[in-house]
């Protein structure tokens, strides 16, 4: 039973979308949609995947809302009964856990990088996981509201470095707009997808909304946001440091923002700031995930203490996080992750959502009029 006080707003709720899909991609989008591509027009096929997103996104939202006060974890198995749905509520832990540490293990990389050199990487682990324990251990409601501050604050850095990137943005590198045709775009597609995988929280967060019958305008304004983001960085980014530059740097944003300096401020340089941004942003991302992780283990266990599934899920998150031995298995890690979201969180909501009105209406049916 959800407490009262649990209860978020559809803003919130909103803000929490946002944050969970600006994780990794900040720093990796514009390498992996050209990837793809190999045409300046990446940045229109993080538009359109942008889009389906949002398509995607909206499925989740009209599925969860039609059990309000039910994670995915109580009504999967009325939808397509007790057994498939006690497998699909798994798998769906599964997902979250594995998000959960790839964001840290992604964080640690970049960290150990380019701040913290010569720092062992299971020390930046390992302060960055209890930190998020202490954050979830706290439930829903403390979540939200740290989210609420980091989301305005990472928006507004965003927004000011491309701004200023606009310095060594020459057009004839985008030019000319779909000189290759239309079909590049549509091969960069699935891996743009991938930067926007996080609206399939909305399956936990409807259960916590106050009004649940707000929760597509709820997770179109979260996907919205990162929109906004991805494709002024990826346009700017290919426009600065053409495809080939583009493509050859392994955090393209990070050598983008390098690239240029503004003498007379306090910060002549912007790299530092963007990482500290960075991080808190993956850090909403960690705590998210691992929260709905730990909230569907609590549930498959028949109610256990989340609490006690936070802890114990803890050398979980850490054994997987120390799984992949390099940045290329770290890339491919996230791959995989990604797969499992277009698979899972695309047409799958759609299917249950067809399902679950059929059933209703069978039932309805069924039922002797008075």
């Amino acid at each position: 039973m959800i407490q009262p006080e649990e209860r978020i707003r559809a803003a919130q709720a909103a803000v929490i979308v946002s944050n969970l899909i600006l994780g990794a991609g900040i720093l990796t989008l514009p390498r992996s949609a050209l990837e793809n591509t190999h045409t300046p027009d990446a940045w229109i096929a993080v538009l359109l995947a942008g889009a389906l997103a949002l398509l995607g996104g909206c499925g989740i939202a009209l599925l969860s809302r039609r059990y309000p006060g039910q994670t995915v974890y109580e009504f999967a198995g009325r939808i397509v009964g007790r057994a498939p749905g006690f497998v699909l509520s798994v798998l769906i832990v599964a997902y979250f856990l594995a998000t959960a540490a790839f964001q840290v293990r992604s964080m640690s990389e970049v960290s150990s990088f380019f701040l913290l050199e010569g720092t062992p990487t299971w020390v930046i682990t390992a302060i960055f996981l209890w930190v998020g324990l202490y954050l979830t251990v706290g439930g829903i409601g403390p979540i939200a509201r740290l989210f609420e501050i980091i989301l305005p604050a990472t928006v507004a850095f965003l927004a000011l470095l491309s701004v200023l990137s606009l310095r060594i943005f020459e057009p004839d590198r985008i030019r000319p707009v779909l000189g290759e045709g239309i079909a590049p775009v549509l091969r960069g597609l699935k891996a743009t997808s991938l930067a926007y995988s996080g609206s399939e929280i909305m399956l936990i967060l409807t259960a916590y909304m106050r009004s649940p019958k707000q929760a597509v305008k709820a997770v179109a304004a979260g996907i919205l946001v990162p929109i906004a983001i991805y494709v002024p960085i990826v346009f700017i980014a290919v426009g600065a440091l053409s495809v080939e530059g583009t493509l050859s740097r392994t955090w393209p944003t990070i050598d983008l923002i390098r690239s240029f300096e503004i003498g007379g401020l306090i910060f002549e340089r912007f790299e530092s700031l963007l990482l500290i941004t960075w991080i808190l942003q993956i850090f909403s991302s960690f705590t998210i995930a691992y929260y709905a992780a730990s909230l569907g283990v609590s549930r498959l266990l028949g109610g256990r203490s989340a609490r006690l599934c936070l802890y114990a899920l803890l050398p979980v998150v850490y054994l997987l996080i120390r799984a992949p031995r390099n940045i290329r298995d770290v890339f491919g890690f996230g791959d995989v992750i990604g797969e499992c979201y277009i698979w899972m969180f695309g047409a799958l909501p759609w299917a249950l959502l067809i399902l679950s009105v059929c059933k209703e209406k069978w039932n309805a049916k069924g039922q002797p009029s008075s």
